[in-house]
């Protein structure tokens, strides 16, 4: 299949933005930048717009969703926005019981620590096209409105995905699920198989519907040992990425504490890194060969810092990036909620002029 004609990157919108160029290794006149969560809680007009809508409603509410995804643009003149949505809507969209606590994190109903709990999500079956209904019709809002600045798509990666339905809550060492992936392997695969399909799909609704980036999280994959990453991680990110192979969108792979993990994480079919703070770039360069475009890594505790400070860190990482083949600026995590919104734009113009 391929993408519809009525796509930014086929009618030409995004085709030669800033973003695509970068993320496909070229090198373009504007430095691109955006950040990660730079829709959210750091936004005094996310605030007023989400006031008495709780997280997940707001995510499926699809007015609202593409709102909240072009605050950040207007404000801040990012060169992308990131659809506004979160890690777990695809198991609300499955039908499990899952909130957002303030203050906690994803919650379930239940965790799913057998065969028998993995066997009822998959009696669910996939996503259905009227399941994903409020994602395509948010992501087609907000494309309309964005013009040439690209959407990039979002989803969890599958372990991360897997972890929160082990644990049931969201947890420091993620024991629960390190546990159940050498305990019980087949379920372990069981489970990784259902959670990738369930996130690629909503991953390849976002794309299809305009999105012309796709970035998948691993946001707990840190947790994990090299070679069990390789043999209880990897292949069911590759399978959630395969839902998006044949539609020709550049895709991205991010997780946090990930430094030993690049190579294998580029290797599940990513055309983009995403690097977190730990790792200079130049460094994360030379351990994926000098042949992987990067994103990445403004530390979010210097976003807090004298603006000398900030100002040095931001041209440093500019200067790390020079080495990889594309790079695309953006924090080593995301927007700490308390962050000076005006910051974020000052980094911005700080970027494009570099």
């Amino acid at each position: 299949m391929s993408l519809p004609p009525t796509h930014p990157l086929v009618d030409g919108r995004t085709t030669h933005s800033a973003l695509v160029t970068a993320y496909s290794g070229g090198r373009p006149a504007r430095r691109p930048v955006w950040f990660m969560r730079q829709a959210g809680r750091s936004l005094p007009e996310y605030r007023a717009a989400r006031s008495g809508t709780a997280m997940l409603d707001a995510c499926l509410t699809p007015e609202l969703a593409a709102e909240i995804t072009l605050q950040p643009v207007r404000r801040h003149d990012v060169d992308a926005g990131i659809f506004f949505s979160d890690i777990v809507v695809p198991l609300r969209l499955a039908g499990l019981d899952v909130v957002i606590e303030p203050g906690v994190g994803p919650v379930l109903g239940s965790a799913v620590r057998t065969a028998d709990d993995v066997a009822r999500l998959q009696d669910g079956g996939p996503l259905t096209s009227d399941a994903l209904a409020p994602i395509t019709q948010a992501v087609s809002l907000t494309v309309a409105a964005l013009g040439s600045t690209p959407l990039i798509g979002f989803a969890g990666a599958p372990f991360t995905l897997a972890a929160y339905l082990v644990e049931g809550r969201p947890s420091r060492d993620h024991l629960a699920a390190r546990t159940l992936m050498h305990s019980d392997p087949d379920t372990w695969a069981a489970l990784m198989a259902w959670a990738a399909d369930v996130t690629g799909e909503f991953l390849r609704a976002q794309v299809l519907a305009g999105a012309s980036a796709a970035q998948l999280f691993d946001s707990w994959a840190g947790s994990l040992s090299l070679a069990d990453y390789e043999t209880h991680a990897a292949p069911w990110s590759a399978r959630a990425f395969g839902h998006v192979t044949d539609l020709a969108v550049r895709t991205v792979h991010f997780g946090t504490g990930t430094s030993e993990l690049l190579v294998a994480m580029r290797d599940v079919g990513a055309d983009v890194i995403g690097v977190d703070y730990r790792l200079p770039l130049d460094e994360a360069n030379r351990r994926l060969g000098g042949r992987t475009p990067l994103q990445g890594n403004i530390d979010p505790a210097l976003l807090a810092a004298p603006w000398p400070v900030l100002e040095a860190h931001v041209r440093d990482v500019i200067a790390r990036g020079t080495h990889a083949p594309g790079h695309v600026v953006n924090l080593g995590h995301g927007v700490p909620p308390e962050t000076d919104p005006d910051v974020l734009t000052r980094i911005v113009a700080l970027v494009h002029e570099a």
